[in-house]
Parts: C-alpha cells; sequence; structure tokens
C-alpha cells in the first residue's frame, strides 16, 4: 500500500474526503518526523515504536576494489512493532 491508497482507506474507514484524509496522514508523518529527527522516541500503543539508533564509526569496504575505507558514525531511525502489529502478523 502506498501513501495515496492509504489517504484513501482513511477516507472511507473515517467519513472523510480524500483531501482531507491526506492532510491528516501528511500532518501525522511530519509530527513523527519533526519529533524523531530531534531525538525523541514515538510510541504508538499496539502498533509501534519509532527510535534513533547511533552507529559507531567504522571500517568498511570498498566493494569494488576491496580497499578498506572509513565510515563515519551516523544516525538512523529504526522501528520496533508493537505487540498488535505482530499479533496481526503472525495470523
Amino acid at each position: 500500500m502506498r501513501k495515496p491508497e492509504l489517504a484513501a482507506a482513511i477516507a472511507e474507514r473515517a467519513d472523510l474526503s480524500k483531501d482531507k484524509a491526506s492532510q491528516v496522514l501528511n500532518v501525522i508523518l511530519d509530527e513523527i518526523t519533526g519529533s524523531v529527527s530531534q531525538g525523541n522516541d514515538v510510541a504508538l500503543i499496539g502498533f509501534g515504536t519509532f527510535t534513533v539508533r547511533e552507529r559507531a564509526a567504522r571500517t568498511g569496504k570498498n566493494p569494488q576494489t576491496g580497499k578498506p575505507l572509513k565510515i563515519p558514525a551516523s544516525k538512523t531511525v529504526a522501528f520496533r512493532p508493537g505487540k498488535g502489529l505482530k499479533d496481526a502478523v503472525a495470523k
């Protein structure tokens, strides 16, 4: 499912116009993005938690030449599914 399809499903289930549902979806995604980018976790009970994880600097290998290269430390987003999501997928 892509974003427009998700917005259409929200519109149908919540009795909203597609434009309004798309607006709501964009606001939700913007709030999650803003909060996680500030280093805060976003926990949606039953669905999952978005967290920021830090990756340490490390040495990698160039796949074309095989020469070692330094990979700098970085931050990334991780998602831990909640019990409700895990149970729904397991069925």
